[in-house]
C-alpha cells in the first residue's frame, strides 16, 4: 500500500500517567547547584574551598560538642579543683585528658571553646537573620514608595549609624537588664545581645536593598504589575526582592564575622554573656585575668579560635562578592 509522502506522520502515543520520561525532567536543587557557575567558582578557588571546609568543621564541632567535649563546662558537678591550672598536653606536668589545659576552676579549655563557639555562632547567625529581616523591609519600603517614606527611614538609619555600634549595644543591654527581673537577666542574655547588635546592623542591608529597589521600580515589569493593579506588597516581595538578593547575600556573609566580633567585644567588656553560659568573648575575658600569672593558654586558645572563625567567614565573603560580580566573569 502506497503512502502519501506529504502527510504528517501519526503522533506517538502519550506516556502513561505516573511514568518518568527517559530524558529531561526537573532536577533537584542540589544537582542544579553542582552544575552552577557558583559551585565551579568555589571548586577552582582553593582559598575559598579551604575556608569553607574549616568553617564546616567548626560548625560540626559546635553542633556535636556534647559528644566531643571531655566535659560539660556548664555543669559544676563535672569540675574538679584538683585538675585546675593544668598546662597543654605538650608542656611538662600536663594531663593528656585535657589537650589544651584547664583554667583555675578545673574547666577543660578545649571543652569550653567548643561550647563557647556554639553560643558565638548562634548569636552571630541570629543577629544576621534579624538584621536582614529588618533591613529588607525598610529598604524595600524606602526604595519602592520613595518620597517622605524614603526620607524618614533613611534619616533614621543615618542617625543610628552616627553612633558607634558598641555604644548602642551597651546602652540597649544596660536598659534591658535594668527592666528585666534578676532571675531572667542571665536566661535572656543571648536574646538581649541579639536585639542590641541588630539595632544598628540593619541599616547596611536597608541601604543596599533601597539602592536596588530604586533601580528595579522603574523597569517595565514593575510598571506592568502596577497597571494590572497588583498590590504593592506583592510587587515588592515577588518582583523586586528576588532581584536585590545578590548584594544582600554578600553583605550578610561579611556581617556574620562582624556580629561575632561585636558579641565577643561586649562579652569581653562584661555586658555580654554571663560566666555561667560563656561565649568565646567571655572565655577571653576570664582568661585575660590570668594572662600575666603564667596561665597563657586560658586566653590564647579561645582568642585564636575566635580569630579563625572570623577569618574564614571573611574569606568566604570575599569569594562570594567576586563570584557574584558579573564584571569579573
Amino acid at each position: 500500500m502506497l503512502t502519501n509522502p506529504f502527510t504528517k506522520p501519526a503522533a506517538k502515543p502519550a506516556s502513561k500517567p505516573g511514568t518518568k520520561p527517559f530524558k529531561g525532567g526537573a532536577q533537584s536543587r542540589l544537582s542544579r547547584f553542582l552544575q552552577s557557575d557558583l559551585w565551579w567558582s568555589l571548586r577552582h578557588d582553593y582559598v575559598a574551598m579551604g575556608a569553607s571546609i574549616v568553617l564546616l568543621v567548626v560548625v560540626l564541632l559546635a553542633v556535636f560538642a556534647p559528644w566531643i567535649a571531655t566535659q560539660n563546662p556548664y555543669d559544676l558537678a563535672q569540675l574538679d579543683l584538683l585538675n585546675a591550672e593544668l598546662p597543654p598536653f605538650w608542656v611538662d606536668g600536663a594531663d593528656p585528658q585535657f589537650l589544651l589545659g584547664t583554667d583555675t576552676q578545673g574547666r577543660d579549655v578545649w571543652s569550653a571553646i567548643l561550647y563557647g563557639s556554639r553560643m558565638s555562632l548562634v548569636i552571630g547567625l541570629a543577629t544576621v537573620v534579624l538584621s536582614l529581616a529588618i533591613g529588607l523591609m525598610v529598604g524595600l519600603a524606602a526604595g519602592y514608595f520613595g518620597g517622605w517614606v524614603d526620607n524618614a527611614l533613611m534619616r533614621l538609619g543615618d542617625t543610628l549609624l552616627s553612633i558607634p555600634t558598641i555604644l548602642v549595644a551597651i546602652l540597649v543591654t544596660a536598659v534591658f537588664r535594668q527592666l528585666l527581673p534578676p532571675g531572667l537577666r542571665e536566661t535572656l542574655s543571648a536574646v538581649i545581645l541579639i536585639l542590641a547588635i541588630s539595632m544598628t546592623n540593619w541599616v547596611q542591608y536597608a541601604r543596599t536593598v533601597r539602592a536596588s529597589a530604586l533601580v528595579e521600580r522603574g523597569k517595565e515589569y514593575v510598571q506592568a504589575a502596577r497597571l494590572i493593579r497588583v498590590s504593592p506588597m506583592r510587587i515588592m516581595l515577588t518582583h523586586i526582592l528576588p532581584n536585590t538578593l545578590t548584594p544582600v547575600m554578600v553583605t550578610a556573609t561579611l556581617n556574620l564575622g562582624l556580629a561575632i566580633l561585636i558579641e565577643a567585644t561586649l562579652s569581653f567588656l562584661g555586658v555580654g554573656m554571663p560566666p555561667t553560659e560563656p561565649s568565646l568573648g567571655t572565655l577571653i575575658r576570664l582568661g585575660n585575668q590570668f594572662l600575666f600569672s603564667g596561665q597563657w593558654w586560658v586566653v590564647v586558645f579561645p582568642a585564636l579560635y575566635l580569630s579563625l572563625i572570623v577569618l574564614v567567614v571573611n574569606l568566604l565573603g570575599d569569594w562570594l562578592r567576586d563570584a557574584l560580580n558579573p564584571r569579573l566573569r
